[in-house]
């Protein structure tokens, strides 16, 4: 009797012992298997592994790798427009509001039914150039005007003061009449232009003024390509025939039109196809930003040319840059300095024209 109780004990300590193993071993493999799934790299198709064996990067088209570049985080202090709230207790608040409203409803103003003058600009508004009145980041804002003027612009060769500056905006970018320098609506957009920059030191620009920089590219701009990526990704807005679309009680565009008798003439900043490219890039189609673009470079410059290609007013601008060796890489009309012909100038490419150009300034300052 004693010796089948010993062997019931030993079969039971056994038993134990067994299970005991098996739970270890369960909790090993639970474990181990954790374990993968954490740390398992996520499985890859073999089209996409032979293609990281060459590297990443070369996975990807140079307009993604452009893309995923700039969408990285931007750690960039950008100037900020101060609020119209800040205002209250301001003497010149009330100056200021009106100035906000001459430039983002301009053509109420000055349009055709101009409330003001009738028929004194071509039915643009400044903020069609000068986006969210002049307050958005690399919108063509004014957030450096006050702190940088007057001051030496190449293009009339003279020491301009903010008026001269805003009267070629009415001359150029909407080919109308100048204002009246002393004017209450002229004092308005200066108020309101001041007003916006009051906070930036005098001779500084803030990060985020004016047109965020566009790289090169190693071909000249193509108007035809540019006609394609138009019809595909601008229309829908500035209309087939760029003659854009206005509001619904026909006071003021709310899509300007980008050629034709109602746009900016050759005169204006945006017929210099840097500017247009850069403008478009960081902030076309409407909604975009800087930090969340759609178009890339090339797409940019092409459209660019296909737009400026366009029909558009004419402006008596003989008299501009009348020191020829002060004209940009991508001013359309000669005589240049620098041996280059119009057609390069225009379109590019313009890397060899800019390297000629800082090459020509440089001997000029040993001398």
């Amino acid at each position: 009797m004693n010796e089948e109780n010993n062997n019931d004990q030993f079969l039971v300590k056994a038993f134990t012992r067994l299970l005991n193993l098996v739970m270890i071993l369960l909790v090993i493999i639970i474990g181990l298997a954790i374990a993968l799934i954490h740390y398992m790299p996520e499985y890859v198709p073999e089209k996409e592994v032979e293609g990281m064996k060459r590297g990443a990067k070369d996975n990807l088209t140079e307009a993604a790798k452009q893309t995923a570049l700039e969408k990285t985080k931007d750690t960039i202090d950008y100037w900020i427009a101060p609020n119209i709230a800040s205002l209250e207790g301001n003497p010149n608040k009330e100056s200021v509001i009106y100035g906000k409203d001459l430039i983002t409803h301009t053509s109420e103003y000055f349009g055709t039914n101009g409330k003001i003058f009738k028929a004194s600009i071509n039915g643009m508004n400044c903020q069609n150039c000068h986006l969210d009145a002049g307050t958005k980041v690399f919108g063509n804002n004014y957030s450096a005007v006050a702190s940088t003027y007057p001051k030496y612009r190449a293009r009339s060769g003279l020491i301009e003061n903010i008026d001269k500056r805003i009267n070629d905006c009415f001359e150029r970018s909407l080919n109308g009449n100048p204002l009246n320098i002393e004017s209450r609506e002229m004092k308005a957009i200066i108020d309101y232009i001041k007003w916006l920059g009051k906070d930036v030191p005098k001779g500084k620009k803030p990060e985020g003024s004016g047109f965020k920089d566009i790289a090169f590219l190693d071909r000249a701009a193509n108007p035809e390509n540019g006609k394609s990526i138009y019809a595909a990704k601008c229309q829908s807005c500035h209309q087939q025939n760029g003659e854009g679309l206005m509001n619904g009680d026909k006071t003021g565009y709310t899509y300007p039109p980008l050629w034709g008798e109602h746009s900016y003439n050759n005169g204006a900043g945006l017929f210099r196809l840097s500017n247009f490219a850069k403008f478009v890039k960081y902030n076309m189609p409407m909604g975009v930003s800087h930090s969340d673009i759609r178009l890339t470079d090339e797409e940019a410059w092409d459209v660019a040319a296909f737009v400026n290609s366009q029909p558009r007013p004419t402006k008596n601008i003989k008299k501009d840059w009348p020191k020829i060796e002060e004209k940009p890489f991508d001013h359309p009309y000669g005589p240049y300095a620098d041996g280059f012909d119009e057609k390069q100038h225009k379109y590019g490419p313009f890397k060899p024209i800019q390297e000629k150009i800082t090459a020509l300034k440089n001997e000029k300052n040993k001398s």
